[in-house]
């Protein structure tokens, strides 16, 4: 079965929001914008070679956002009938109407909108029928199986599919969208020995079908991490460098990502409030905001207020050199529009000699490799961090064994700060790439 259509022609929807801008205009009010999307999926999940659950999802949703002045309005709707849209533009317009006037509101400043809408490559359809995906299912669950004896439970192998397509229309002039797909392969699996269990997983995610890893590569990942974490042990309290391998470390740019951006910062919740020009990182650090990869997952021309997107250097030096920031927040904060509304749009961390994984097990000698992270014990305001952790303890530069029931804590300017090394070993799963991270010391605490 080959993958559905849509369920609108691009031009239809471009109509609709036509629609919603005049009658947006005729209700008085003085400006508008409209996102209106629609998108499917379908996700098999297999386990223990049967089949557990096999999900369609085909959904769409338009909002309105009017003002009138500097009053703003806001009403969404999942149904594109001309008198639900209507609705949905009153309800927008008398909710203006009753609300207080934000000097700050209003759409993104005109001069900034984009202006060309180069092709990015993001969207490919995955013709895959349910038996060939029940197929890769249980290909990718065999070989984590397949692995260790000791792998004898799993949560399952998913395969899953996504498409979906949008259109972003302004009182400005501005109209633009494209189509979009995400699909991932993913697989959990439990090892057993004694009455110990423990459980791990892997999964690859791409806009292109052609680009995921192997099912049968997700397995035997899977199967391998969750075998290797089997006689688990407690630490002592102790004070040591800590590596965060990739798919962690992401998490941990994250953290910096969300104190530089503009809602943290206008309500002071950011433990990186006026750090432009300021040193956050080691010198031979650079950050980078890479909107236009082609196939990226967080690639885009526009963002979510129609502002063009741009290339540039978050950190240099060690330095921050930006923000991110929609035009509301920009405008609480005196500044400028970074094209963020919305969201980061692929940020890498690198330095000028990433090292392979097993050289930076070397660098660090004996400390803590951290593969797992659990609870949210961070706050945004002082950068205080304690969460839960497992991992493998380090000595001599090798693995020695896998351990759990531990607390990692910090604070995130040091932390920060006290990155010494960047692996090569990037782990593409999101907007965050970055590979395994190296921070000089940190608190682990034992059972």
């Amino acid at each position: 079965m080959s993958s559905p259509s849509f369920s609108y022609q691009a031009d239809t929807l471009k109509q609709i929001a036509d629609d919603i801008l005049c009658s947006a205009k005729k209700g008085g009010a003085s400006s508008c914008e409209t996102d209106i999307s629609e998108g499917f999926g379908q996700n098999v999940t297999v386990r223990k070679s049967e089949v557990e659950t096999i999900e369609y999802n085909r959904d769409k949703g338009l909002s309105v956002t009017v003002y009138i002045g500097q009053k703003r309005g806001h009403a969404s709707t999942s149904d594109f009938s001309k008198q639900a849209v209507n609705d949905a533009v009153a309800a927008a317009l008398s909710i203006a109407k009753h609300t207080a006037e934000d000097d700050c509101a209003g759409l993104a400043d005109t001069n900034l909108l984009a202006q060309k809408f180069p092709d990015l490559d993001l969207y490919h359809p995955w013709s895959l029928s349910i038996d060939e995906a029940i197929q890769l299912g249980k290909t990718c669950e065999d070989n984590a199986f397949g692995v260790d004896k000791r792998i004898s439970n799993s949560e399952g192998a998913c395969i899953s599919l996504s498409e979906s397509q949008f259109i972003y229309a302004n009182s400005s002039g501005f109209i633009g969208g494209y189509p979009t797909s995400r699909h991932s392969i993913s697989c959990a699996v439990i090892a057993g020995q004694n009455d110990a269990m423990q459980r791990d997983y892997w999964y690859s995610v791409a806009r292109d079908a052609n680009d995921l890893e192997s099912a049968e590569y997700v397995g035997k990942r899977a199967g391998m991490r969750s075998a290797a974490r089997l006689g688990a042990k407690k630490l002592a309290t102790c004070e040591v460098p800590i590596l965060f391998e990739a798919p962690v470390a992401s998490g941990l740019v994250g953290h910096f990502i969300s104190a530089l951006s503009g809602a943290s910062l206008y309500r002071k919740s950011s433990f990186l409030l006026d750090s432009i020009g300021k040193k956050v990182f080691s010198p031979d650090i650079q950050i980078h905001e890479l909107p236009h990869i082609k196939k990226g997952l967080a690639s885009s021309i526009f963002d979510n207020e129609g502002v063009s997107t741009q290339e540039r250097k978050i950190i240099d030096d060690g330095i921050v050199q930006g923000y991110f920031l929609g035009s509301y927040s920009a405008r609480k904060l005196g500044l400028c529009t970074s094209g963020n509304a919305g969201g980061n749009h692929n940020i890498t961390i690198s330095n000028s000699n990433p090292l392979e994984f097993s050289d930076i097990l070397k660098k660090m000698g004996k400390g803590l490799l951290v593969t797992e992270l659990l609870g949210q014990g961070v706050n945004p305001v002082t950068g205080d961090y304690s969460r839960g952790a497992a991992g493998y303890w380090v000595e001599g530069g090798e693995i020695c064994y896998p351990v759990e029931e531990i607390t990692i804590a910090g604070n995130l300017k040091d932390m920060l700060g006290g990155i010494s090394e960047i692996g090569s070993d990037v782990a593409v799963h999101g907007s965050k790439q970055s590979g395994s991270l190296l921070v000089k010391k940190m608190t682990v605490a034992g059972g």
